[in-house]
């Protein structure tokens, strides 16, 4: 725990034990049934804290947290949430934990090497996302996905966030935060259906409060590790 003091700073700390408060209270208050809502939303905070710190341990939490989460969309007919995060997300999470494993900062494993990608890369992203977008379109229409537009618009905003994360980009939070703004609509549009859903909404709030430190941290480390270099 003093380690952890020491790593996080009061500011970390109080954002993440006010994401979890809230997050516990919202469960209480509206759901109490599905515990595996709130596990998955402690495990998603606390993967968000690591990841603003270049942590690599992040991106084993995101593996943990899109398996979870998957499950729970498939229980309200959000194929598009399930196939997304346990078809793309958890396998990025990987993918991207190799890549922040072997790019540590100056040979330091809780830190990862931050990166900018080129204009060519990012038309290239661009590119791709549009295409996976237009798949995942008809894949989900087949599957009779509930809110079909939201959903493929979740999967767009994913798929660039999960590239941007592999890429070690410090706009990969921004990205999220994006995909956050869609899933905080998703699971209000499933509110109208079962009320208890209203504590995943708080969890998707509290995400996109962290995302949008996630943003600032890195670029505040993108600096740091240029002018070391």
């Amino acid at each position: 725990m003093s380690k952890l003091k020491k790593y996080f700073s009061k500011f970390e700390i109080c954002l993440w034990g006010i994401s979890v408060v809230l997050i516990t209270l919202s469960y209480v208050i509206f759901d109490r049934s599905n515990v595996l809502t709130l596990i998955a939303s402690i495990i998603g905070v606390t993967a968000i804290l690591f990841n603003a710190k270049g942590n690599p341990i992040g991106q084993g939490l995101m593996v943990i947290f899109s398996l979870i989460y998957g499950y729970i969309s498939f229980g309200f007919s959000y194929y598009g949430e399930m196939i997304t995060y346990v078809g793309m997300s958890m396998p990025m999470a990987v993918i991207a934990l190799i890549a922040w494993l072997k790019n540590p900062f100056k040979g330091n494993r809780s830190q990862v090497t931050v990166n900018r990608i080129s204009r060519k890369e990012t038309l290239f992203m661009i590119i791709l996302t549009i295409l996976v977008t237009v798949v995942f379109f008809f894949i989900l229409k087949a599957f009779g996905t509930a809110n079909l537009l939201p959903s493929t618009f979740s999967v767009t905003t994913s798929f660039a966030a999960v590239y941007l994360t592999f890429r070690r980009s410090p706009y990969f939070s921004l990205l999220y935060a994006a995909n956050d703004i869609v899933l905080i609509v998703l699971w209000v549009l499933a509110c109208f259906s079962d009320f208890s859903y209203i504590s995943v909404v708080v969890c998707f709030l509290m995400f996109l409060a962290n995302d949008m430190y996630a943003f600032i941290s890195w670029r505040k480390m993108e600096i740091r590790q240029r002018i070391v270099d």
